[in-house]
């Protein structure tokens, strides 16, 4: 399992570039997506300083996983949407490990 910041390494620039256009693309169809994207937002702050410290994100994670339903992507979502769920389950794994 890879720690957290090889996993942020690895997916945040593509996070920056994906949620915003998957809430744009999805957002009507799934509004549980605005969530994502916002606390996807809150955690930006933070994943983009790992030098000094692991980040507190317990509570991001918490509500990602409720709002994802553990990020079960939906049926009808394109490759982006499912990107960004395997993406963010996969930083969720490595900061709770």
């Amino acid at each position: 399992m890879k720690n957290l910041k090889e996993v942020v390494e690895k997916n945040l620039d593509k996070l920056i570039l994906y949620v915003p256009i998957v809430a744009r693309v999805h957002g009507g169809t799934h509004p549980e997506f605005h969530k994502v994207k916002s606390v996807f937002d809150q955690m930006l702050p933070k994943m983009q300083n790992l030098e000094a410290q692991t980040p507190e994100l317990d509570s991001e994670f918490e509500e990602l996983r409720r709002v994802t339903d553990h990020y079960e992507v939906p049926t009808d979502v394109c490759e982006s949407y499912e990107a960004v769920y395997q993406m963010l389950e996969e930083l969720d794994q490595a900061y709770t490990k």
